[in-house]
């Protein structure tokens, strides 16, 4: 993962409180090391930006927490999340006074464990998805909109929706359809439906001609993505509706997508197996149990051509 980081004054300190540490460390082989110190490096730009952190002595579980999910929001696997975790409590225990205890990954409240085909369903309700685009409308993110529309109806990664500049949204008007290299440099063209077409039209007239529809010009696209995960994260205690269920997040949309247009495919007279095969084109996946992730929501037998 790059580091971009916005606060860089902080990201330096706080680098600066690592190198200390690590110059004093004598545990680990010579490559050990150096992973864990990459691994913190980048925990540091992540409490820069996201939390403003001061002191690496402050760190908490909160922090780990947001740093767990922004991970798995970056689709890093579980053994790098673990990994890095390890490197984080590494030098913690390095620390001459922190001010607090971490806890243990079982204590940290979040999934650690790569997701299986049936086990989490993280579809969002049409009720926790206009209670957040409300909260978006509240605070005039009429961007956080478009973006939440571009998962939800045209199923599109963070990165993707945040990638969208102005030529594109004007191929988009010219053509009806989105075409662009996704995950993998695979190639997929997606369409839009007019609800979100109406969004992308009304925040292509507030961006200059060759900038990104979704990224301002003064901010790094990580961090303007960054902002976007935090704002579902600081809101959707409140409005999701199943508190045992697993927390929204912005990819969960793109599960919504996926098990809606499944639904609409099997409605319209296709079999199970030619349904599942047309969401795995349009999510731009070609293995069979990565579309089944997507197909959780679903009662057990009605995907994969079961």
């Amino acid at each position: 993962m790059t580091i971009q980081v916005n606060n860089v004054g902080i990201y330096k300190a706080l680098v600066a409180q690592l190198d200390k540490l690590s110059r004093h460390n004598r545990q680990g082989s010579f490559r050990t090391k150096e992973r864990y110190y990459e691994a913190v490096k980048r925990f540091c730009a992540f409490l820069a930006d996201a939390f403003r952190l001061q002191k690496l002595e402050n760190i908490s579980a909160k922090h780990l927490v947001a740093y767990v999910v922004f991970l798995q929001e970056h689709d890093k696997s579980a053994s790098t999340v673990k990994t890095d975790l390890a490197a984080i409590r590494f030098f913690h225990d390095k620390m001459s006074s922190p001010q607090y205890k971490l806890p243990a990954n079982n204590e940290l409240g979040v999934e650690l464990e790569r997701r299986r085909f049936g086990q989490v369903d993280r579809t969002w309700s049409n009720v926790e998805f206009n209670r957040m685009l409300g909260r978006a409308l509240n605070e005039n993110r009429y961007d956080y909109i478009l973006a939440m529309y571009l998962a939800r109806y045209a199923g599109l990664r963070l990165h993707e929706s945040f990638r969208i500049d102005t030529a594109i949204a004007e191929q988009m008007f010219r053509e009806g359809v989105i075409t662009f290299k996704g995950k993998g440099g695979k190639v997929r063209t997606v369409s839009v439906n007019e609800q979100t077409a109406i969004a992308m039209r009304e925040q292509l007239k507030r961006t200059k001609r060759g900038h990104k529809l979704l990224v301002p010009d003064d901010m790094p696209a990580d961090y303007a993505m960054n902002q976007m995960q935090f704002f579902i994260r600081k809101n959707r205690k409140d409005i999701q509706e199943d508190e045992s269920g697993a927390p929204l997040t912005y990819h969960g949309l793109r599960h919504t997508y996926a098990a809606e247009k499944y639904q609409e495919f099997i409605t319209n007279g296709m079999t199970p197996l030619d349904a599942h095969f047309a969401v795995s084109n349009l999510l731009g996946h070609e293995r069979s149990d990565v579309t089944d992730i997507y197909l959780a929501s679903l009662v057990p037998g009605k995907c994969h051509g079961k």
